[in-house]
């Protein structure tokens, strides 16, 4: 189900955004809907990295640790037949 909403695009983006469009063969709704989806899971992702930082941190993990801890938990998963 879509929804329709209306959306405020300076003159120069919308310009870009039918020029993207035309030159993929898609509307102009299609460009922005790829963007904004993006735009979403790229949030997703930058947020999932900072908590995760931020837990590395708390607990005292610094990249160098990373291939030793790496190393570490695919020898258990080998050892519990979870390869």
């Amino acid at each position: 189900m879509a929804t329709e909403m209306n959306v405020l695009l300076s003159d120069e983006l919308l310009r870009e955004v039918q020029e993207t469009a035309r030159a993929q063969n898609k509307q102009p709704a299609e460009v922005v809907t790829e963007a904004v989806s993006k735009y979403v899971k790229d949030r997703k992702w930058a947020r999932f990295v900072e908590r995760n930082e931020q837990r590395a941190r708390e607990l005292g993990i610094t990249e160098q640790d990373i291939p030793r801890l790496i190393a570490e938990t695919r020898l258990e998963n080998k050892q519990r037949g979870r390869e």
